[in-house]
């Protein structure tokens, strides 16, 4: 079961008679850019207009043996802004206008690409160890923004 399932499951028993979930929606899994395992509620065939979010991934927790950790290397974007809130493990962020850092649990990286940008986020180099599960929402900009300056 995934960490968003497991919080669902529990803001329900939380809330009891007064708040209802309307439905869960299932993901798909696939394998992204170094090859760490993602959870995917939408974009997806049955599931697919939620303009202006693009995608919504789930990553990890993922077992991997020291120094075999996987992130996403370099990769452009353009046109949208991501998001990433990190919920578990230490991840480290670096992009082609020469910003850079480490994500820690509880953190929030917000990214506007616009005309472009080239970024990679990877497993903490000092641990060695990859994030152990974290959130990316991709959302679409507005026309006018969608070639803004990063």
């Amino acid at each position: 079961m995934s960490m968003v399932s497991e919080a669902l499951r529990n803001e329900e028993t939380r809330a009891g008679r007064n708040r209802k979930i309307a439905g869960v929606v299932n993901s798909i899994e696939t394998l992204e850019g170094g090859g760490f395992l993602v959870r995917r509620p939408f974009p997806k065939a049955a599931f697919s207009d939620f303009d202006p979010f693009l995608l919504l991934d789930e990553m990890g927790p993922m077992e991997v043996a020291p120094g075999e950790a996987k992130g996403a290397p370099d990769h452009p974007h353009r046109g949208f802004e991501t998001v990433t809130y990190l919920l578990a493990g230490d991840m480290e962020h670096k992009d082609s206008r020469g910003h850079a850092g480490r994500l820690s649990p509880g953190d929030v990286q917000w990214m506007t690409a616009g005309a472009g940008v080239v970024h990679a986020e990877m497993p903490s180099l000092e641990l060695g160890e990859p994030a152990a599960a974290r959130q990316d929402d991709e959302t679409a900009l507005p026309g006018d923004s969608e070639l803004a300056n990063p």
